[in-house]
């Protein structure tokens, strides 16, 4: 439904991908301030211009160049990232409405973030890499129904999230920690810092790798 009060925090579709809306300014006439989740990008629209999406289980979306899945079927642990769906924060607490944080701590009744807050595990829902075989994809509003110059935005989009050079990568499916920064592209092939080379199949593989930040936006 198109909205006409926007607040922090919602997420929403505008131009048909999925963003979170992370400020209101009512004085401006693009007063909403939007983040695009899948690459993190910083957009401004007018309410009229957006639509509101409730986020549930077996949602999946692609955040930060990563594909993850919303479950409840555990609690999280060090180093997942939680989508916090039902805030109900403590006056030492700063977090709101669909933020996704990064586990630091477990405890008995929540987890402890990167940011210091304190989240009950009822408050969230876990962000498990990779997209789920039953999972309802949510990334764009209507991909069935795209004219030609929205399926040329979406060869974009995918284009867009293929490696590039200073794109750092974290190692996901091994007990060491390993980061490695692209630094060739020849083809299909992708070459690794420290002499590693693999297809970019391999590396867009969320089970496999995580994308953490290009070396050139820090």
């Amino acid at each position: 439904m198109k909205l006409f009060q926007v607040r922090k925090g919602q997420f929403v579709y505008y131009k048909n991908e999925l963003h979170r809306v992370y400020s209101v300014k009512a004085m401006y006439r693009q007063s909403v301030h939007l983040m695009r989740l899948r690459d993190l990008t910083q957009h401004l629209s007018s309410a009229a211009e957006v639509e509101k999406y409730h986020p549930k289980e077996l949602d999946s979306f692609i955040f930060n160049k990563n594909v993850y899945t919303l479950s409840k079927d555990r609690k999280a642990e060090e180093g997942d990232f939680i989508l916090i769906t039902n805030p109900n924060p403590d006056y030492l607490d700063h977090y709101s409405l669909n933020e996704i944080e990064v586990v630091a701590t477990v405890e008995n009744k929540g987890v402890i973030t990167n940011k210091s807050n304190g989240i009950r595990h009822h408050e969230y829902l876990l962000m498990v890499p990779g997209r789920h075989e039953h999972s309802n994809p949510i990334e764009y509003r209507d991909i069935q129904n795209m004219d030609e110059s929205n399926l040329k935005e979406q060869s974009d989009v995918n284009n867009d999230m293929l490696p590039t050079i200073g794109d750092v990568y974290r190692k996901n499916d091994q007990d060491d920690l390993m980061e490695a920064m692209v630094v060739g592209i020849k083809g299909n092939m992708i070459f690794l810092g420290g002499g590693l080379e693999l297809p970019d199949e391999d590396l867009m593989n969320t089970e496999k790798w995580e994308f953490l930040y290009n070396l050139l936006d820090k």
